[in-house]
């Protein structure tokens, strides 16, 4: 996988159930977390969604797939790649690795919402991609 985007953290104890392994809703936190650090290239969550007319970002579904348990002391980094555009959503690909071992891999289909007609919708995703790759570029 060619990161797009690469966050790196240090497990600690508060990260930990008490058998010593990272509890799992942690990991989903961070994968969210590693998108919105990527979208900080480009001004944050919030200027995005200005430049795009939307309302803010959200998941459409999210999964994870575990490889080995992370512990205390691992120095874990969270790869994001951008892997699929559709007409309202965008698929998000992850990978947790520790000493270059893949410890997690994980997916998110995301979608931007807009206000329309009174209504929160799914808005069309090519705004997004165009800022993204313009912003990108420059």
């Amino acid at each position: 996988m060619d990161p797009t985007h690469t966050t790196t953290r240090d497990i600690v104890f508060g990260d930990c159930d008490p058998a010593g392994i990272v509890y799992y809703p942690n990991i989903y936190a961070w994968i969210d977390g590693t998108f919105h650090h990527y979208l900080l290239q480009f001004g944050g969550h919030q200027v995005v969604c200005e430049a795009v007319g939307s309302v803010g970002f959200g998941l459409f579904e999210t999964r994870a797939r575990y490889e080995r348990a992370l512990r205390i002391g691992d120095r874990l980094s969270i790869e994001m790649r951008i892997v699929e555009w559709a007409r309202k959503t965008v698929t998000v690909a992850y990978r947790g690795v520790v000493d270059g071992h893949v410890a997690f891999e994980g997916t998110e289909i995301r979608g931007f919402f807009e206000m329309r007609d009174g209504r929160m919708r799914a808005g069309e995703m090519t705004p997004l991609k165009t800022f993204l790759e313009r912003e990108a570029a420059s």
